[in-house]
């Protein structure tokens, strides 16, 4: 018998890799999240009941304008985060990653705290041991992965 908590993540595991969930989620998911840490003035992410979640915040690559993100992270040992641009598995990279790429300096909103962070996109060895890690905390990714001809962009944020 699994423990409790185990079968319900897996579910959300397998409904999450589906074609249909990457259809809805980036309309919803991103919304109620913006909402909920909004209104509990950044003490509550609905979706980091499953993956630790944070809100970005990066300068608009054409807009020049601040745009706010919610977005699933795996913290690293050293007070910094992994980001996964996997856009739920959809074809085209995530905006913020083009955010990051052309304006890597950011904030992230950590449990309620506004942190400054710079971005800095992963490749080579470094990015395959990340990916490991991503993969092996929340198995989806790699589903997501394989749905695209794309390279799912990795960032380490690292505080200023």
């Amino acid at each position: 018998m699994r423990p409790s908590g185990e079968w319900p993540a897996r579910m959300v595991q397998r409904v999450s890799s589906t074609r249909a969930f990457a259809r809805l989620a980036p309309h919803v998911v991103p919304a109620l999240d913006r909402t909920v840490h909004r209104l509990t003035r950044g003490r509550v992410l609905l979706s980091a009941r499953l993956l630790p979640g944070a809100i970005l915040t990066a300068t608009g690559a054409r807009s020049g304008l601040p745009r706010r993100t919610p977005l699933a992270c795996l913290p690293d040992g050293d007070g910094g985060w992994l980001l996964i641009g996997s856009n739920f598995g959809r074809p085209g990279h995530p905006a913020w990653t083009g955010n990051l790429l052309k304006h890597p300096e950011a904030e992230m909103n950590w449990r309620g705290r506004d942190i400054p962070v710079r971005a800095r996109l992963l490749t080579g060895a470094e990015r395959a041991r990340a990916w490991r890690a991503a993969v092996a905390r929340w198995p989806p990714y790699a589903a997501y992965q394989a749905r695209v001809a794309r390279e799912i962009r990795l960032f380490r944020l690292e505080r200023r």
